[in-house]
């Protein structure tokens, strides 16, 4: 990885902006000789390339990739995308109406692992959607 090639400086640019820097600077303090050049080939490809197109919105990116992603039973994907939307506006009944159309094109039960997932992260996330009925809460401030 190097900061002079323009993919991958563009691509440490929107990895930061959809998935934070908290979560980048450990993923980047986590790397070793065994994965570096998966990081780099994912910061290229996936945030340098695809995720930096003009053409859809992140929004729009981050809906695409958690009906996929729960589709394919990626489960802790799932959790870190979902945790994303905090910073790529989907909101919740939009990661909602994705996961219905897992249930119909992918499975049910693919739907209900990620529905599961979701109400875990956005529980912590203090997202009031996840807090069952008929149970209070309080708004997060």
């Amino acid at each position: 990885m190097t900061d002079r090639d323009p993919l991958h400086v563009r691509g440490m640019a929107t990895r930061r902006r959809v998935l934070g820097d908290a979560h980048v600077e450990r993923a980047v303090a986590n790397t070793t000789d065994l994965d570096a050049g998966f990081q780099a080939l994912i910061t290229r490809t996936a945030w340098g390339d695809l995720w930096s197109r003009p053409q859809l919105s992140p929004r729009d990116r981050s809906l695409i990739t958690l009906a996929l992603l729960a589709a394919l039973g990626h489960d802790e994907e799932v959790a870190m995308h979902i945790r994303a939307t905090a910073n790529t506006g989907a909101t919740w009944e939009e990661v909602a109406e994705a996961f219905l159309h897992v249930a119909v094109y992918a499975g049910v039960p693919a739907a209900n692992r990620a529905f599961k997932i979701a109400k875990r992260v956005y529980a912590e996330m203090g997202v009031a959607a996840a807090t069952p009925h008929g149970k209070a809460t309080e708004t997060p401030a």
